[in-house]
């Protein structure tokens, strides 16, 4: 299938890791030019120098953090310097811990709202305007089944998550009428570095092996197994596509079949 995005410019956040470097690796096969945004700037540039080696592709790294709205101003405007426009945003970076109320105190909290729920929603703000006024464009939000999914022992992802699909279903309802799709991504259990920070805390939590929670969260999939980056990737550039051009405000799960809801 031809996606029809060959040409175009994406922003990845968070794209030197797991999800947000296999979206990179995906839209950069289809032709696209791609900025990719992590705290380590060290780390970004080797990701980048590998997949524009890999693709054949425009891949440029950008330092910056995402959590300060310097850091999102500086990030965007190194992007259009570098690529000339951005036509598909794919927020990717942040994460919250596993934690109860009485875990988490408020610097978790406010660590979780700057960086996933603000750097989103800044990030939305730097580019759309642009998108909309060439009357293309295209916004991914990687979220979680959290927010679908109230969890005492994950109460601020699943806060911050549902903040998200709240927020990304309010921006396809304004920005549809131009042409700019937004939708929002909730990825199960994925093999990703975060993952395996999530279940090592599980596991501590629990007074269990890593290996049992992993195990354990296979079992849970009717598939048989956690869902790897390329997953989700794939699904994220068929959403910037042409051929998805009549898809927005959708909330998908990528979970193997694990979230069973109508």
């Amino acid at each position: 299938m031809d996606f029809g995005i060959a040409g175009r410019c994406a922003l990845v956040t968070g794209g030197s890791l797991g999800i947000g470097r296999a979206c990179a690796e995906h839209l950069a096969a289809e032709g696209v030019d791609v900025a990719i945004v992590a705290r380590d700037g060290e780390r970004a540039t080797d990701v980048a120098g590998e997949i524009a080696r890999a693709q054949q592709a425009k891949v440029v790294a950008i330092a910056a953090d995402l959590s300060r709205p310097e850091g999102v101003a500086r990030a965007v405007a190194e992007a259009v310097a570098s690529l000339g426009r951005i036509d598909i945003l794919i927020n990717n970076a942040g994460s919250a811990p596993i934690g109860r109320l009485q875990d988490l105190d408020d610097a978790t909290w406010q660590d979780c709202f700057d960086l996933k729920l603000m750097g989103y929603v800044r990030c939305a703000r730097a580019v759309i305007p642009d998108m909309r006024a060439r009357r293309w464009g295209r916004v991914v939000n990687i979220i979680g089944r959290g927010g679908h999914y109230p969890s005492a022992r994950y109460l601020a992802g699943g806060a911050i998550n549902a903040a998200l699909l709240n927020i990304t279903q309010a921006l396809a309802e304004e920005c549809g009428p131009d042409n700019v799709l937004v939708n929002g991504i909730n990825p199960g259990a994925t093999a990703t570095p975060r993952q395996q920070t999530l279940v090592a805390q599980k596991a501590k939590l629990a007074n269990r092996t890593v290996e049992e929670i992993i195990a354990e969260s296979a079992t849970n999939i009717p598939l048989g197994r956690i869902g790897q980056p390329d997953d989700v990737a794939a699904l994220a550039t068929y959403l910037c596509s042409e051929p998805a051009s009549f898809i927005n405000g959708a909330l998908m799960e990528v979970d193997g079949g694990a979230s069973r809801t109508l």
